[in-house]
Parts: C-alpha cells; sequence; structure tokens
C-alpha cells in the first residue's frame, strides 16, 4: 500500500507559528511521526507539502493509479478551495482529511469545509495522532 500524504500553506511553520494552537512539534517531527507509522503498518508513503492551491492540485492529480489513497491538511484551503475537493472527485482516490486543530470550534468561517463531503472522514483536533488515524482508516479500507 502507497499512500500520499500533503500538508498545505503554513504547515511547514509548524513548531513557529501559535504553538498554543498547532503545539510545539515541527514539520519535520511530523514527517518524522508519519514515517514511523507507516513503517510499523508495512505502508510506503510520500510527503508534498505546498503554500500553493494550483501546487496541491497538481500533485493530486498526478497521484492518478500511483496511490492507493491520499491524507491531505489542506490547511487554509479546506475553506476556500473548490479546486482541491474536484481533484480529489476526479482522480477517486480514497482521501482522509486531518486537521491538528479542531476547526469545529475555533472561528466561525473554519467551521466549514469544502473538502469534507469528499473525504471518507475527517479527523480534527487530535494533534499529530489525528494522521494516525488516518493511516489506519486508509488501510482498513483498502482491505
Amino acid at each position: 500500500m502507497k499512500l500520499l500524504i500533503i500538508n498545505g500553506p503554513n504547515l511547514n511553520m509548524l513548531g513557529i507559528r501559535e504553538k498554543n494552537i498547532y503545539g510545539t512539534g515541527t514539520y519535520a517531527d511530523l514527517v518524522e511521526f508519519i514515517s514511523s507509522v507507516c513503517e510499523k503498518e508495512g505502508i510506503e508513503c510520500e510527503f508534498y507539502q505546498s503554500n500553493h492551491e494550483g501546487d496541491i492540485v497538481d500533485r493530486i492529480q498526478e497521484a492518478y493509479e500511483r496511490v492507493d489513497g491520499i491524507v491531505i491538511n489542506p490547511a487554509a484551503y479546506t475553506h476556500t478551495s473548490v479546486a482541491i475537493p474536484d481533484a480529489i472527485k476526479a482522480v477517486s482516490i480514497p482521501t482522509v482529511e486531518v486537521h491538528l486543530s479542531d476547526i469545529n470550534s475555533r472561528e466561525e468561517f473554519r467551521k466549514h469545509s469544502f473538502v469534507s463531503p469528499v473525504a471518507l472522514a475527517t479527523i480534527c483536533g487530535e494533534g499529530f495522532e489525528g494522521y494516525r488515524k488516518a493511516i489506519l482508516l486508509l488501510k482498513d479500507h483498502k482491505n
């Protein structure tokens, strides 16, 4: 099984930005955490982080017939992008949406996700652990 892990805008700033919301772990820490989960589960994974919506769309399209699942944290694009969920629908790759923070208990505009309707599940407010849950959900979905 192969997964594509996509992280959107500002996630490269983990450990620097709003530590009270996102914690002190860095993006490198997140990649290491996910890698260890995937290794333990016998899953191959590749990572992609971008601050640019079109680049994320391109990467989703490039995943067509190459990966078995996508874990995506669209970050701010969760609430603004129609292109990202359209790309997910176009490739028909099982996808789980993840958010480090609980987007439902934050500002009103964060409570709407354009990605959730096209995802198998949305996991939010569980920090790095949300990625583990997403990976295991996709593994179970494939089996």
